[in-house]
């Protein structure tokens, strides 16, 4: 992306125990993190998000009109879910009695446990199938009771399912995130979640049991942040001086380049 300036270059590779589908560079994502700055500095949100980076509120898009249309679909199954807690011998949807077998494991354990056992259910209940395969689009996301209905989906179907099943099983919204990463060799975009505990974020990733924590070198740049305030976008590093001078950030984004160092970046703010 020309428009942010790259903080996660060069770092080690994950170790892969499982593969997945998902699509290369999204139009949705493109445009929303390619957005300018349309609202104001004190939407902002700093420190308390994963990587350690500020995000902001995005206005209306191709992504945020994306999402609302899968929370409305989590809506609706939520209440066949509730049903079926309360009437499991009456339950009518398969996929539910299967979801709340992963919600109530999770439930019995507590801590890193339970985000483990939700990474680790939802990674082997899900095949690895891409959305032109699956539905014949180049990007679909399905909400939870349908990707358990048709056994498959890409990485954000396996995310979208373990936020809602994380959630169902006790976990805050404020400790969940839906996040779109950049590999910055290849330019594909992948979805993870991103769940929090005891003030450390950790990534639950289709392409791995293995619960990494943020902090770790990661070859992806974070783009976007879903959660229950709506969809945002990660605010990449600049040098403070920028960040005081909110009036000039729009036009750093727009000429430093992700190839562009820390210090030509700070050259370029403190010449602007």
């Amino acid at each position: 992306m020309s428009a942010i300036s790259s903080a996660w270059k060069g770092a080690a590779a994950f170790v892969l125990l499982l593969n997945a589908f998902c699509q290369p560079v999204h139009a949705a994502v493109e445009a929303a993190a390619g957005q300018p700055d349309v609202l104001p500095a004190e939407r902002i949100v700093a420190s308390s998000e994963p990587f350690s980076l500020s995000t902001s509120l995005l206005p209306d898009g191709p992504l945020r009109t994306k999402w609302q249309g899968v929370t409305r679909a989590i809506e609706a199954e939520t209440k066949i879910i509730a049903e079926c807690r309360t009437n499991p011998a009456t339950c009518g949807s398969p996929a539910a009695l299967r979801f709340l077998g992963i919600v109530q494991a999770a439930a019995a354990r507590s801590g890193l446990a339970r985000l483990g056992e939700v990474n680790r259910a939802i990674n082997l209940a899900i095949r690895p199938v891409s959305d032109l395969t699956q539905y014949g689009t180049d990007d679909y996301w399905s909400s939870p009771l349908a990707t358990l209905t048709s056994g498959a989906g890409d990485c954000e179907d396996y995310a979208i399912a373990k936020l809602v099943a994380l959630h169902e099983a006790g976990v805050a919204h404020d400790d969940l995130r839906l996040v779109i990463l950049r590999d910055t060799a290849t330019n594909d975009d992948h979805a993870v979640l991103a769940a929090r505990f005891d003030g450390r974020w950790r990534i639950l990733d289709n392409r791995t049991l293995v619960m990494i924590e943020d902090s770790e070198p990661r070859k992806e740049q974070p783009l976007i942040a879903i959660d229950a305030e709506g969809v945002k976008r990660f605010e990449q590093s600049v040098p403070a001086i920028a960040l005081a001078r909110q009036d000039i950030i729009p036009a750093i984004r727009a000429t430093v380049s992700v190839e562009t160092s820390g210090f030509d970046a700070l050259a370029l703010a403190l010449v602007l």
